[in-house]
């Protein structure tokens, strides 16, 4: 009897176009999931892909430039710096507005109970609605209200949930970290002129590794500050690698890719390119490794 393939989809905010290029890597290769799980991003595209519009994602997301990512950004001061209705739409528009039990393929995703922290597996009802809930980054996105329950993002307790692939029937999970092979430090870089406008101040403070004013000196090099962004989504991924290695450790799964995102920053939503390139790429390094999982 085949074994039941399924791949767990990690969080990583921009950097998660790489699953874009796994999936297309593992369908290039006859090597097709028999359901996927996701956690922030990697929910996104695994509905995304579990709805069978993987590649008119990929179309949009090679399109897409720094004016479009802006545009995605509705700001608002309650709960969050941005409240995430323009990204629900974007998403409506790419996956329609199914339910669960309408996709062609089983997709489970992620997210986490803000009150008691419990780890919530969203596998009925609407698909947005569990995508949305996944990707809400707490702090920057409004908590979603769900069921009685406000729910953010899944990565605050299972970022690479191969747990939700093994409980979904997998025999054979093919798990994603975005968030081992890349740089989260600040670099050094030139002060900003303070004189910018408004739109380019906001602009600048989702460029978590850009300067936006003010800078320290270190060691003879200009080091920026972070913004208020930049910090958050630091803190936040440090916390996300600590928890991702413990539960990868103790769920392993039996294939792990780890793409080399280096150069993507969190909201650099416009190198797609580049992120489903090392997708592509970090299939394909470890294929005899896949095929050896599926065959064992």
């Amino acid at each position: 009897m085949a074994k039941r393939l399924g791949i767990a989809l990690g969080s990583g905010s921009a950097r998660g176009w790489a699953h874009v290029g796994v999936l297309r890597a593992l369908l290039e290769e006859n090597i097709v999931p028999d359901l996927v799980a996701g956690c922030s991003m990697g929910a996104m595209v695994g509905a995304t892909f579990a709805a069978g519009r993987i590649e008119q994602l990929e179309a949009w997301a090679l399109a897409l430039d720094w004016k479009g990512v802006f545009g995605l950004l509705d700001f608002g001061f309650r709960g969050g710096l941005i409240k995430g209705d323009r990204l629900l739409d974007f998403f409506h528009s790419q996956a329609g507005d199914s339910r669960f039990s309408e996709l062609p393929l089983p997709f489970a995703a992620v997210a986490t109970n803000l009150v008691s922290g419990e780890e919530i597996w969203l596998r009925e009802g609407k698909v947005s609605d569990a995508v949305r809930a996944s990707c809400t980054i707490p702090g920057l996105f409004q908590p979603m209200l769900h069921e009685g329950r406000y729910l953010v993002d899944g990565s605050i307790v299972n970022p690479v949930p191969v747990s939700l692939c093994r409980a979904m029937g997998a025999d054979v999970v093919i798990a994603v970290d975005l968030g081992s092979n890349r740089e989260r430090r600040f670099v050094a870089g030139k002060r900003t002129a303070p004189n910018v406008s408004a739109r380019n101040r906001i602009a600048n403070a989702l460029r978590p590794w850009r300067s936006n004013g003010a800078a320290v000196l270190q060691r003879g090099a200009i080091l920026p500050s972070p913004s208020m962004a930049g910090a958050l989504l630091g803190a936040i991924d440090i916390m996300q690698e600590a928890i991702a290695q413990r539960r990868l450790a103790s769920e392993p799964p039996d294939v792990l890719l780890t793409p080399t995102l280096a150069s993507v920053g969190p909201f650099e939503y416009h190198r797609a390119a580049l992120a489903i390139a090392e997708g592509h790429k970090a299939v394909m390094q470890k294929l005899p490794e896949i095929r050896a999982a599926l065959a064992g």
